[in-house]
């Protein structure tokens, strides 16, 4: 006779496999990149995928997130031209929404949205992923209007305007850095006079500390890095790598690393004690020492080394680097030394430059899901030996203009054993189980 409590634990392991994991903000679980359910393909039908659901969305960059069962995904909606011009503020008027759709169907059940103008350069809408944790979901909109609701219900905990509170015009490409809840605080890249870097109570919205000062607050977002039983908060903004005390704001150290235009995007990524940052014009490998917060400086890129990464992120696998650069390669980097292993255009833009030209990688057990700016899907095998492509799959179509091409610049969110993508016309999810 079976036990009830082993037929219970049996019970609560099956609806746990068969839910599958969530994807509750930017880059995933972790913000790392890593995709971790098993059961996914190995290639895709020769036919292509058939989408499990689709749904109208209007315009944005930001990428979904999923948890609970619910798919949320930020938008702005406006009847005003969306003219792209990486030198100009455009004036628009409209709503910027937060969507909850079912994960099963992608119906809606709940939306929140209020009036906004945007004055920011390719002004489609929203940047930063939704934050889903514990009973909340955190949404941050491309003029700073930073908000809690009930993730269930969509009722608003709280708001709070970053450019009213701390007294900033929006970056030029709007507010981007996606926000990070960690231990009851919501960590957010705001800007200005000592608030470049600010802490808020997850709960009430209330300020716990700011910290730095920058001519610029950059667009990455805040990181929480362990290195010897030290915690440190990672800002990078468009002047320096910071190190911080995510408790109190002290800045335990600062390494100068000042990205063309501005443009501090990527989240610095660890591998070990090491931390590497990089954007145009620039990149950069740090130590961070094991006995005391502190770092030191291994190298810097230049023409043969490093990466120049631009709207996405890499990803440490071993002793290498993979990330996209500047003009869409995706590059091999020997980490230790920054020595450029290979190079592909192949996965990115199809085998031909183009400026800021994108791939976002996901890594899902000994393969890689790149999604292009052209809108395909691709599993491929990146080793220090090249890129091999295992398969492609287009799932959306470019919506957007940039340089005078067309692309889609939105991360996927990998769920549930299922990819969900949007542009800016529709959200599409397609499942990936074998």
């Amino acid at each position: 006779m079976n036990h009830p409590m082993t037929i219970l634990s049996v019970l609560v392991m099956t609806a746990s496999i068969s839910r599958g994991e969530d994807w509750p903000q930017w880059m995933g679980p972790q913000r790392d990149g890593i995709w971790r359910e098993a059961g996914i393909v190995d290639t895709f039908p020769k036919d292509g995928l058939t989408p499990l659901w689709k749904v109208p969305v209007a315009g944005g960059y930001s990428g979904p997130a999923v948890a609970d069962r619910l798919v949320y995904v930020t938008d702005f909606l406006t009847d005003g031209a969306k003219e792209n011009d990486p030198g100009k503020r455009v004036e628009l008027n409209g709503l910027e929404r937060l969507h909850a759709f079912d994960v099963a169907d992608g119906k809606l059940r709940w939306k929140y949205e209020y009036p906004v103008t945007y004055k920011i350069s390719y002004p489609a809408g929203p940047r930063a992923t939704p934050t889903v944790v514990d009973d909340k979901v955190y949404m941050l909109g491309a003029e700073g209007n930073l908000t809690a609701l009930d993730a269930t219900s969509g009722k608003v905990s709280w708001t709070k305007s970053l450019k009213d509170a701390y007294k900033v015009e929006s970056p030029i490409w709007g507010f981007c850095s996606h926000p990070l809840v960690d231990d009851g605080i919501v960590y957010v890249t705001v800007g200005g006079e000592g608030s470049v870097a600010v802490a808020l109570k997850a709960e009430t919205g209330e300020e716990v500390w700011r910290s730095l000062s920058a001519a610029e607050p950059g667009y990455a977002p805040a990181s929480i890095v362990e290195v010897g039983g030290t915690r440190l908060l990672i800002i990078w903004h468009a002047e320096a790598v910071n190190g911080l005390d995510p408790k109190t704001g002290k800045v335990y150290w600062s390494v100068p690393l000042k990205p063309n235009y501005g443009m501090s995007i990527m989240a610095p990524q660890r591998a070990g004690n090491r931390l590497f940052a990089g954007g145009i014009g620039v990149s950069l490998l740090l130590e961070l020492a094991e006995n005391q917060p502190t770092a030191k400086e291994l190298w810097r890129g230049d023409t043969k080394r490093g990466v120049e990464c631009v709207n996405s992120t890499p990803i440490v696998d071993g002793d290498y680097l993979y990330g996209v650069n500047r003009f869409g390669q995706l590059r091999c980097v020997e980490l230790a030394t920054g020595r450029h292993v290979w190079e592909s255009f192949a996965a990115t833009t199809g085998n031909r430059s183009a400026n800021s030209g994108t791939g976002f990688l996901v890594k899902n057990g000994d393969r890689y899901f790149i999604f292009s700016e052209t809108g395909d899907l691709v599993i491929a095998e990146l080793s220090p030996q090249g890129y091999v492509e295992k398969s492609r799959a287009h799932l959306i179509d470019p919506s957007n203009e940039a340089f005078g091409r067309d692309v889609v610049w939105c991360h996927p969110a990998f769920a549930q054993k299922a990819v969900f993508v949007r542009n800016d016309k529709e959200l599409v999810a397609y499942s990936l189980a074998k």
